[in-house]
């Protein structure tokens, strides 16, 4: 049994052992609890933007991965993205989202979601611009959920969605009304530019919805790299081109299901549970 503080940084409050999330941006309370307690296990979780672009770059991120006793990825190709001497030491642990039946879905549309706040790594105009190469009597619509955190990318989106009535934006929603607007959805849309191991991606498929995603390793690294919804990062051609398909072709919507749902154990609380004992076990 472990009791867990959760805090902003570390500020040297008495510790069996640290669990560090993002290399660069938590690097000040790792290399303090590194000096503090050289001889105590850290572990630093690679959450996305310091796996795919800090390490490679910020000497502080590098640093947090050198102090590290134990690094955690997110999805199995994250391992890939480390320098080589660091495999023995890396444990790749799924997030979990506790299941839902599917939602009832609407028979006059096929509804899309895109989940996450407006920030270029999540790319939102491929999918805005995927929905404008699509006819205009489709019945398409596109629900889009997220706070404006990049006011000039917003500025982008919203002039893009306003001339498209098939787009609508539903601001920032709780973790709840969010789960509930995507299992009443046909598809995910996932264009990231980078991901960790997405969690809207886990929440759409243990609802039972199935997702088309940019072809990055944080997706493959969750589904698979044979998965058949990925598409080439910022290709809107292609993205509609799979949206249309699985419109109108069942066999490949069901091959999509078929796939999240061979995956879905994965992302269970029992699965994500068992993966931070087997950590905890090796921090001992």
């Amino acid at each position: 049994m472990a009791r867990v503080r959760i805090e902003q940084e570390w500020r040297g409050a008495s510790a069996n052992f640290l669990i560090a999330l993002h290399a660069r941006r938590s690097a000040a309370s790792i290399a303090a609890f590194a000096e503090r307690h050289p001889e105590r296990p850290l572990i630093v979780v690679l959450t996305g933007t310091d796996l795919y672009r800090d390490i490679a770059v910020d000497q502080s991120a590098q640093r947090s991965l050198a102090l590290a006793s134990h690094l955690v990825v997110l999805q199995a190709e994250g391992v890939q993205a480390l320098p080589p001497e660091y495999a023995a030491k890396t444990l790749t642990i799924y997030q979990s989202a506790r299941p839902l039946l599917p939602g009832r879905r609407s028979r006059r549309h096929f509804d899309l979601a895109l989940v996450g706040h407006l920030r270029p790594e999540k790319d939102p105009l491929t999918a805005l611009r995927a929905l404008r190469r699509l006819p205009a009597e489709l019945p398409l619509r596109l629900f889009h959920i997220g706070g404006d955190l990049d006011p000039a990318l917003a500025a982008e989106v919203h002039a893009l969605g306003a001339a498209d009535p098939r787009y609508r934006a539903l601001g920032a929603l709780s973790q709840a009304a969010t789960r509930q607007r995507i299992k009443r959805c046909h598809l995910l849309l996932l264009p990231s530019l980078m991901e960790g191991g997405a969690n809207v991606l886990i929440e759409a498929v243990t609802s039972g919805v199935p997702v088309l995603g940019s072809d990055i390793a944080g997706n493959r690294g969750m589904l698979g790299a044979e998965y058949p919804g990925w598409f080439p990062v910022g290709d809107a051609a292609r993205l509609a081109e799979l949206i249309a398909t699985a419109m109108h072709d069942p066999d490949y919507y069901a091959s999509l299901s078929r796939r999240c749902a061979e995956r879905v154990s994965l992302f269970s609380p029992a699965h994500e549970c068992a993966s931070v004992c087997r950590l905890l076990d090796l921090t001992r």
